[in-house]
């Protein structure tokens, strides 16, 4: 089975399953359309726990390997606050305020968009929410993501 082919089939249909349907079809440049299907998020990457392999990832929504370490790092920091807490957090050149960090969520902010980070078993969410959607609806919707795809052992 081929990568993109194991990727269609284990987290394309986790997506599907976890979000609400969506028009878009699923290709390789729109990985998890239903994700970003529900207007909740207009961007979004699933990467490995470690930040070192891009699972699926909008076309328009780069994130480097400095800011996935910046991302994994803030998980492994177990100061309270986090350290990440007073720098903030880069993603797709952005710089966020962090205004939540625990052992399972990063929450961003710039202006009225921001960034919602989950962390899994095996992959961390890395999403962004546009200034029209509130950022509890945008927390909400990948937080259901995350808690399904540990669930189910992700």
């Amino acid at each position: 089975m081929s990568w993109q082919a194991y990727v269609d089939q284990r987290y394309i249909k986790v997506l599907q399953a976890a979000s609400k349907p969506s028009p878009v079809p699923s290709h390789a440049n729109n990985p998890h359309p239903s994700l970003v299907g529900t207007g909740h998020v207009d961007k979004a990457a699933i990467f490995n726990s470690e930040g070192t392999s891009v699972w699926a990832s909008s076309a328009n929504f780069k994130v480097t390997p400095q800011e996935m370490q910046e991302v994994v790092g803030a998980y492994k920091d177990t100061a309270t606050p986090k350290a990440v807490q007073a720098s903030g957090l880069h993603i797709a050149g952005q710089k966020y305020i962090v205004i939540k960090a625990d052992d399972t969520s990063l929450y961003g902010k710039k202006g009225r968009e921001g960034v919602v980070i989950v962390k899994t078993k095996q992959a961390l969410l890395i999403t962004h929410y546009p200034e029209t959607v509130q950022p509890g609806t945008a927390a909400n919707t990948v937080e259901k993501l995350g808690a399904y795809l540990s669930g189910v052992g992700y």
